[in-house]
């Protein structure tokens, strides 16, 4: 692939922000060291590795920085928060926009503007919020099922249940991350994730990478830990299957209002391709999906973090 060059000068000054303060912190800053590195082979000599905390506003302000590399995941900077901050420092940044980060950081909110499309397959899921009867709310859905805080990521605050005695237990051990949950129909399948870049402002999907976790499902500790999942690349899919997943992720990519880069997780069940969720800010670190999909269609680490900073302003 022809990587389109971008109007960024390689002497401007780039905060590559990592760290944070959601539960995604250590993952982040992995992230962000990894491409802050990458910046400097590519010759962005002035790149420099910011780590967030709550005075990024006033570090940004000093440094003078020109532009942002978004390598936060999680609360604050997943979400929104922290592009409204460039925004108003006026900073230009890579990757999604305010609207599209705040919507799919929510799963429940990311599965409602989904829902408008009939060609996206969507799990049976429910809303719950704090307050609400969770067995009621629950009674027409099909047992077991997995709980999920709605804005959390890296698998936390996830439980498998298997009846209805369980649901309450994993109810609260996912309110320890957000006041509301999402609780979806447990279904078994192929997992399978697809990365989405731009090139020159047209979005393309990369390799479909298929997840074979030794857990049970994919957890923490196996999106986390060397060999604790087996990565098929490309996927054991058929070629129509395989382009029916990506047309869906580029479509749901669209659909969301995302920009520069996102990676959209899929369960396929009984030939449906189901949609989970959609990352704005993908992991970035040697054990990262996103890198190995591009890698799979001979995009480097370094041209990956090319094209992502290729989206630097074009996320309003």
């Amino acid at each position: 692939m022809q990587i389109v060059e971008n109007k960024i000068k390689k002497d401007s000054k780039i905060a590559v922000l990592a760290g944070g303060m959601s539960s995604e912190a250590e993952v982040s800053m992995r992230s962000g060291k990894g491409c802050f590195e990458a910046l400097k082979r590519l010759g962005y000599s002035n790149a420099e590795l910011v780590v967030v905390d709550e005075n990024i506003a006033e570090v940004l302000k000093q440094g003078k920085f020109e532009y942002a590399y978004n390598a936060l995941h999680g609360k604050y900077g997943e979400d929104g928060c922290v592009q409204g901050i460039l925004e108003i420092l006026q900073i230009p940044y890579s990757g999604c926009g305010v609207m599209a980060s705040s919507v799919c950081m929510n799963k429940e909110y990311t599965k409602r503007i989904l829902s408008t499309c009939e060609d996206i397959p969507l799990i049976k899921s429910v809303f719950v919020r704090k307050g609400d009867d969770v067995i009621e709310k629950t009674k027409n859905l099909k047992y077991p099922l997995i709980t999920k805080p709605v804005c959390e990521g890296s698998s936390f605050g996830m439980t498998k249940v298997n009846t209805p005695d369980e649901l309450e237990k994993a109810y609260i051990e996912a309110v320890k991350y957000n006041d509301d949950v999402l609780i979806e129909e447990y279904l078994v399948g192929v997992c399978a994730t697809v990365g989405v870049l731009e090139n020159d402002g047209k979005p393309f999907a990369t390799e479909i990478l298929e997840l074979r976790p030794k857990n049970e499902w994919y957890d923490y500790e196996a999106k986390y830990t060397k060999g604790m999942t087996e990565f098929i690349l490309p996927a054991e899919l058929s070629a129509d299957m395989t382009k029916r997943v990506k047309d869906i992720a580029i479509k749901a990519y669209e659909i969301a209002g995302c920009s520069g880069v996102s990676r959209v997780d899929f369960l396929i069940v009984d030939g449906v391709p189901y949609v989970l969720e959609i990352n704005t800010s993908p992991g970035m670190t040697e054990t990262s999906d996103l890198p190995a999909q591009a890698l799979a269609m001979g995009i480097t680490y370094d041209e990956l973090v090319q094209l992502i900073l290729n989206s630097v302003g074009l996320n309003k």
